[in-house]
C-alpha cells in the first residue's frame, strides 16, 4: 500500500450518513475534521470508511459489484448466491483524490441513481458496455487479461460468508423479537424448534482492489 512506502501518504476518506441510500448525503474528505457539522447532519450519525484510491478499473472508469444473497436459514446456517450480478459504472474517467476532484461524484460514486443524471450515461442492451453491465461481461473481460476469475469469485464467496457468519448474532435477536415465542415463523418454511427459519434477500456492493482483493463496500 502507498502508506507502507511513502510517509506523506495520507488517506481519504468517504463519509456515509445512516439511512441515506442510492448516494444521498455521500461525500469525501481528506481530514477527519471536515465531516460536515451543519446543515441539520450535525445529529445524524454517519459511518467513516478509508476511500480505496486505487479501484479496478474497466474502460478508465471506476465500477462496484452488484451481487444478490439469499440467507434462508440461520440455524443451520443456509446461504445462496446468485451466479451474476450487475457492476455500476461511474460516468467520468477516473483519477485518484485531490483536494479539486473529491466532489466529482460522476468519478468517485458509483451509485446507478447519481450516474444516470449524468451526461456520459450510456444506455445500452450489449452487457459488454454501457454504464450498467452484468457482472459476468466483466469477468470475461478480465479473464482475457489473465485474471484468475475462479480465485476472484471465491474470493468474493468467502466474504459474503464471513460477513454473515458475523452478522448472524444480530440477526438472531432480530428474528426472535420479531416473532415472539408461541408464536409460528413465515408459512413458507416448516417450523423447527430454534424458530430461526426466516430468510432474507439482501444485494452485497463490492468493489475490487487491483485484481487482488475484494471489498465491501
Amino acid at each position: 500500500m502507498m502508506k507502507d512506502r511513502d510517509p506523506s501518504w495520507k488517506p481519504t476518506f468517504i463519509v456515509k450518513p445512516d439511512g441515506g441510500c442510492q448516494g444521498d448525503g455521500i461525500y469525501l474528505i481528506k481530514d477527519p475534521s471536515d465531516i460536515r457539522l451543519t446543515g441539520g447532519l450535525q445529529s445524524r450519525p454517519a459511518v467513516v470508511q478509508e476511500y480505496i484510491c486505487k479501484p479496478l478499473l474497466v474502460d478508465k472508469l471506476k465500477f462496484d459489484i452488484r451481487l444478490y444473497v439469499l440467507l434462508k436459514s440461520l440455524e443451520p446456517l443456509e446461504i445462496y448466491i446468485a451466479k451474476d450480478g450487475l457492476s455500476r459504472f461511474c460516468t467520468e474517467p477516473y483519477q485518484e483524490p485531490t483536494l479539486k476532484n473529491l466532489h466529482q461524484v460522476f468519478m468517485h460514486l458509483t451509485n446507478y441513481s447519481l450516474n444516470i443524471h449524468s451526461g456520459n450515461f450510456i444506455h445500452s442492451d450489449n452487457v459488454n458496455t454501457g454504464s450498467k453491465r452484468t457482472f459476468s461481461s466483466i469477468l470475461c473481460r478480465l479473464s482475457s487479461k489473465g485474471v484468475d476469475v475462479k480465485k476472484v469469485w471465491s474470493d468474493i464467496i468467502s466474504l459474503v460468508i464471513k460477513t454473515i457468519i458475523a452478522l448472524t448474532p444480530e440477526l438472531k435477536v432480530y428474528y426472535q423479537s420479531d416473532i415472539p415465542a408461541g408464536k409460528p415463523g413465515p408459512t413458507c418454511f416448516q417450523p423447527r424448534i430454534t424458530r430461526l427459519l426466516s430468510f432474507l434477500w439482501s444485494g452485497a456492493d463490492l468493489i475490487s482492489k487491483g485484481t487482488e482483493t475484494i471489498y465491501f463496500l
